[in-house]
């Protein structure tokens, strides 16, 4: 039995305060840093030091202890933007509301990661019981990546953004942050230049409003420069006719499930175009359910490279038929990591969502409501089809920028605001507003015009 998003939070934030008094209790010369989440926990560490085995054991105990002596938790919402939580004899200061008691609790454990350790949490899904983990290397060397480039720059807290925006540097962090991208999806685009003689197809994958489409825009761009020529082909015209569509637990066509797609259809026709065939691709029509009668010769020149978007483009089974070595997989995220402070992280889900409720609102003309209501779904997809074979990728991309929120305040607040306190999704409206607060407006007109920023505020170079 799933459980709302909200409770779950709490439950999760519950166990994170008493870590924190946890180790301070147990360790009171180190301080503890709550850097990023990492599949269904949070990765920690010491600031000066790292944890042995031992050394985190003794806090699962420790932290294991005390829920089963079912605590208080008393808690004080301030116009700071934090809940102020008493945790025995210390306030912490929190960007969520724990629950009242600490007990009884879902369950969690700590793994040891060094140079730190992973908070692992039950999945919302499936509250009553832990996953089994599975050490995600590539994931963590990419939010290790953005770590330490953020601490280079000195950029690892809301406080270091505010304070080059306050002195009027707002286009020196709008720069850095821009530049850093371009060298990003410079050297994805190398990558795939080195291994060209194999390569044949590059498909792109990431969770909702990881800015998929303006990051394949400018890698097009960075593999012309490269003496390639990109070629899309779009997914959707290999759908199923309607009624062969599965359906979800509702009865209603799930275009969502990979089944959803003409699978031997799909590895025929690129398995074809690799080898340098001729093939009709389908045009799917989405008013009659089924494709048209008539469809588009292709066929590909030696310097062509396909390039594929889609939700399930790191699932090993979409081209289960083809050679691995022909096809280069990149997972896209909004992994931001810039922090409140050493106990606050910034989850990467409420940037994404936050990114969002803006552009439903400029492209699609959907008001914040419809928008909450729909990502509890659109998060059960994520965690069914794109956040399971993210380790499938070749190479990740972090499409967050260290400015994006800034940005993106003045947009989202009146959105935010319009929602009525009886609506069923205000607390999540409440809490992304006293995020938000912690960020100092920017002036986006400096935002350069192929920013991934842009595929959310709109004036971007790339038509939406």
């Amino acid at each position: 039995m799933s459980i709302p998003e909200n409770s779950h939070r709490r439950y999760r934030q519950t166990l994170i305060l008493w870590l924190i008094h946890s180790v301070n209790q147990l360790f009171p010369n180190e301080h503890l840093k709550i850097l990023y989440s990492i599949l269904d926990g949070i990765y920690c560490e010491f600031a000066d030091s790292m944890l042995s085995v031992r050394e985190v054991a003794r806090i699962e105990e420790f932290l294991k202890t005390w829920v089963a002596e079912d605590h208080l938790l008393p808690f004080e919402a301030k116009d700071d933007g934090f809940f102020y939580c008493k945790v025995n004899d210390q306030t912490i200061k929190s960007l969520y509301p724990p629950l009242e008691r600490s007990g009884p609790m879902y369950p969690f454990r700590l793994i040891h990661y060094p140079p730190g350790f992973i908070l692992l949490f039950s999945n919302p899904d499936h509250p009553e019981k832990l996953t089994s983990f599975i050490p995600p290397e590539k994931l963590a060397a990419t939010f290790l990546e953005t770590q330490r480039w953020n601490e280079n720059l000195h950029f690892s807290e809301v406080q270091d953004v505010n304070q080059i925006i306050e002195e009027q540097r707002s286009q020196e962090l709008i720069c850095l942050a821009e530049a850093l991208h371009e060298k990003k999806v410079s050297l994805i685009a190398d990558r795939i230049l080195e291994q060209r003689k194999n390569v044949r197809i590059i498909l792109i994958s990431g969770p909702s409003s990881s800015g998929k489409t303006t990051f394949a825009q400018r890698l097009a761009t960075q593999l012309r420069v490269n003496g390639l020529r990109p070629v899309a082909l779009s997914l959707d015209n290999y759908f199923c006719a309607r009624e062969d569509t599965p359906k979800d637990s509702e009865g209603q066509p799930d275009f969502e499930a990979l089944e959803a797609l003409d699978l031997p259809l799909l590895n025929n026709h690129l398995h074809a175009l690799i080898h340098g065939k001729e093939i009709e691709c389908p045009i799917y029509d989405f008013e009659s359910g089924r494709r048209k009668n008539y469809g588009t010769i292709m066929k590909l020149s030696p310097d062509e490279i396909l390039v594929i978007e889609g939700i399930h483009g790191l699932n090993p089974r979409l081209l289960s038929s083809l050679d691995r070595n022909t096809i280069f997989k990149i997972y896209v995220s909004a992994l931001f990591l810039v922090n409140i402070d050493t106990y606050n992280r910034i989850p990467t889900t409420e940037v994404r969502l936050i990114r969002r409720l803006v552009r439903d609102d400029k492209f699609r003309g959907l008001p914040p409501e419809k928008t909450l209501s729909q990502w509890p779904s659109v998060r059960r997809g994520e965690n069914s089809n794109i956040f399971p074979y993210q380790e499938e990728a070749d190479v990740m991309f972090n499409s967050s920028l260290l400015y994006e929120l800034n940005a993106l305040r003045s947009y989202a607040e009146p959105h935010l605001i319009s929602i009525p306190k009886d609506h069923p999704h205000y607390s999540t409206a409440d809490h992304l507003l006293r995020l938000l607060n912690h960020f100092s407006p920017i002036d986006i007109h400096k935002v350069p015009f192929n920013s991934i920023l842009r595929e959310f505020i709109g004036g971007g170079i790339y038509s939406h």
